[in-house]
């Protein structure tokens, strides 16, 4: 997260600090970026798989 969204991204304040970061995690790192520890998928394709 420090290099793809922290480094990379300027923040006005600490609530635009805070929108970022949420949004990182809940759009980009939880339902698209690939997790090595289910088979190398976004957690949204395991559970759209696992459904």
């Amino acid at each position: 997260m420090k290099v793809e969204l922290i480094c990379a991204e300027r923040y006005e304040s600490i609530e635009d600090a805070k929108i970022g970061i949420f949004e990182y995690i809940e759009v980009l790192y939880n339902r698209v970026r690939r997790h090595s520890a289910i088979g190398h998928i976004s957690p949204a394709d395991y559970e759209h798989k696992s459904a």
